[in-house]
């Protein structure tokens, strides 16, 4: 599929009514009457047509709309607080455990300095549901970082902004010779890992936190260098790049105080060797044109176990990622250095990302495909030469990856994810968020209609390699013909890493005349055998974030045989509730089993990733119910295939004779 790079029509413009509050805050529309049913719709691949109504809406109410969901959460929670459901009840099989959401939650000072929303620093989430007792509770703090700490006072409980961060300008704090860029707060994903439980950010190390009282336990600090076993340096010799690496260290670390590396936020799980995966880049990169990532691996106790290193020729900026049984996967999201931008981001002009502007100088996105263990997996192709596909992609989420070995020699490797067009996304507007007015335009974020393409989409990769590696064929396609924005796919984790059945995605259903694309106010559920899409619509002025799935407590082992929690944004009523659907019933009347209310005082802005663990995972080391980042596969997957499984496995060395015997066992 190739997608048309025609230069869109210049977005309507949200201006702010003209006695709209200030940035960020929101004054209280009035109330409306409760939501209308929802809309569920079953759509077959050859009828994808808009359904539902057209909602009538001014600008400046959909604009004080988007404002509300970046509204500043200055209150934190010191006990549990006990949430209800206003609409159904909690089911007896909904497995008992903690749904922990990461986010921003302040996004302006008390002296005129607004921030972007990925500066926004971390609120925690978490739900703790029962469902034996059918009760649940709600628990929310900030995440104490470093920079936290500094701009906040506990005494007078006022905020002053001192770090710049990486994508805002202050206004009412020091602006020019702030060398304070990297601001950690902890925003962006959650993991529980070894008995613990981090809050990651995408440039800076993870923060340690208590996972019942939500209290901070400080900086965690992953150990990258030092595994048991001899780590695979997969990088050419000295360079120039490597020269100007070496005098740009001393200037990154030591005058702006940027880490060594940028941990990403994006992880995955490999259940069947019980371990974690992770990536890190080094932190000159964003400023050459190559990419040094280093993957490691960890077992159930966090010990580093291996690590594998990559240079690659190409200046990328990666968010996230995907992996296979043998193979790192990245899609080669294209940056280049602004030399305007960087001095203006050095004088406190500009935000520091400004520094950086995308790079879509090939019609067709390089997709790198990395050893896991060996050369082996590869063949007799060179890593460093990518897989082209015919379609200009810019990865946001990978959903899941899997590769199957054809009789023929051949490899087959598809990877479901959401992806946008270079000519949309701008990481410095990113929300709509315009450091110079200091305001959220949400025209940036709502195309014209007939640019929906160049929206996020959810799609499918499919490619081939021959036996010595050659690509054979590489196809890009929308996921069931699905042309609605759509962002957040996860599917049931025990299908992580092998052919999957169904995925679940946040969209929009199109049918907001001011906001038709974002934010987000759909639940959609693929069937990729059938290749039809059935869908739950939030009612008016409402809207979804991620959505998570969740297994039965009773589950037989359906792929679908569970539930699926979303957390809704009413800012209609300026409430948030947590929706549980039955992820089986997803395009019927009663796909809401219920809707558990979160209380006014305590409404949150919106989130980004979260997981969920069960009560018995709390203290141990077992992998979370559900993770959208993971690469997990069940042992019911591991006994199916073919009769080669234990001479397969037992050529990786990294895999213990206990861990072979188990698997052999599995499978017979």
């Amino acid at each position: 599929m190739m997608i048309k790079m025609s230069l869109p029509l210049p977005p309507k413009i949200f201006l702010p009514p003209s006695n709209s509050p200030p940035t960020h805050h929101h004054q209280a529309p009035p109330p409306l009457a409760p939501p209308r049913a929802a809309i569920s719709i079953a759509i077959p691949e050859t009828g994808l047509g808009r359904t539902g109504t057209i909602h009538e809406e001014s600008t400046s109410s959909a604009f004080r709309d988007y404002q509300s969901l970046f509204l500043s959460q200055r209150s934190e929670t010191v006990e549990p607080v006990v949430i209800k459901p206003i609409e159904g009840s909690i089911p007896v099989d909904f497995p008992s455990g903690t749904y922990y959401l990461a986010g921003p939650g302040l996004f302006e000072d008390d002296h005129g300095s607004t921030v972007h929303p990925l500066d926004g620093h971390g609120y925690l989430r978490a739900f703790h549901i029962d469902g034996s007792k059918r009760k649940a509770t709600f628990t929310a703090k900030y995440v104490k970082t470093e920079a936290k700490q500094e701009e906040h006072d506990p005494v007078t409980d006022t905020w002053r902004f001192t770090h710049r961060g990486p994508f805002s300008v202050l206004k009412g704090g020091k602006r020019f010779g702030n060398t304070k860029v990297m601001k950690n707060v902890a925003n962006t994903s959650v993991l529980k890992w070894a008995g613990r439980l981090l809050c990651l950010w995408e440039g800076g190390e993870p923060y340690e936190i208590e996972s019942g009282s939500l209290d901070t336990v400080g900086r965690f600090n992953v150990a990258i260098n030092g595994c048991d076993d001899d780590s695979d340096r997969d990088v050419a010799g000295h360079d120039i790049w490597d020269t100007a690496a070496g005098l740009l260290k001393p200037i990154l670390q030591g005058v702006f105080k940027m880490p060594p590396k940028r941990f990403l936020s994006h992880y995955k799980i490999d259940d069947r060797r019980n371990r974690l995966l992770t990536v890190t880049c080094n932190a000159e990169d964003m400023l050459l044109p190559r990419s040094n990532f280093t993957f490691c691996e960890y077992d159930s106790e966090f010990k580093l176990i291996q690590t594998r290193e990559f240079k690659i020729d190409d200046h990328m900026m990666i968010h996230d990622w995907a992996v296979t049984d043998t193979h790192y996967v990245l899609f080669a999201n294209r940056v280049k250095l602004n030399l305007i931008g960087s001095m203006a981001a050095m004088c406190g002009m500009s935000p520091m990302v400004s520094a950086l502007t995308l790079n879509p100088s090939n019609e067709s996105s390089p997709i790198y495909l990395l050893p896991r263990f060996s050369e082996k997996s590869m063949g007799g192709r060179d890593w460093r030469v990518p897989v082209e596909v015919s379609s200009q992609l810019w990865l946001i989420h990978s959903g899941n990856a899997y590769e199957t070995r054809e009789d023929n020699g051949d490899l087959k490797i598809q990877i479901q994810a959401s992806a946008c067009s270079y000519r949309w996304f701008d990481f410095q507007k990113m929300f709509g968020y315009d450091w110079q007015s200091s305001k959220l335009d949400p025209s940036v974020m709502n195309l014209n209609r007939g640019d929906d393409k160049l929206l996020p989409h959810l799609v499918k990769v499919s490619m081939t390699l021959d036996a010595i590696g050659n690509c054979k064929s590489c196809d890009v396609e929308p996921l069931n013909g699905w042309n609605k924005p759509s962002d957040f796919p996860v599917i049931n984790s025990s299908w992580s890493g092998e052919k999957n059945k169904y995925m679940y995605c946040a969209s929009s259903s199109g049918t907001r005349r001011e906001l038709p694309h974002f934010p987000f106010d759909m639940v959609v559920k693929f069937d990729l055998d059938s290749n039809t899409v059935r869908t739950w619509s939030t009612g008016a002025r409402r809207f979804v974030g991620e959505p998570m799935f969740v297994p039965k407590s009773s589950s037989e082992g359906e792929e679908d045989d569970g539930y699926i929690i979303v957390v809704e944004y009413a800012v209609s009523v300026e409430r948030c509730f947590l929706v549980i659907l039955d992820a089986k019933k997803i395009g019927e009347s009663d796909a809401v089993v219920t809707r558990l209310a979160v209380p006014r005082n305590l409404t949150f802005p919106m989130g980004f990733h979260g997981i969920i663990v069960g009560n018995d995972q709390e203290g141990d080391d077992s992998v979370p119910l559900n993770n959208m980042f993971g690469y997990s596969t069940s042992l019911r997957s591991m006994t199916q295939g073919k009769g080669e499984f234990a001479t397969e496995y037992k050529e990786h060395s990294d895999v213990s004779n206990e861990v072979q015997a188990q698997l052999v066992n599995a499978h017979n």
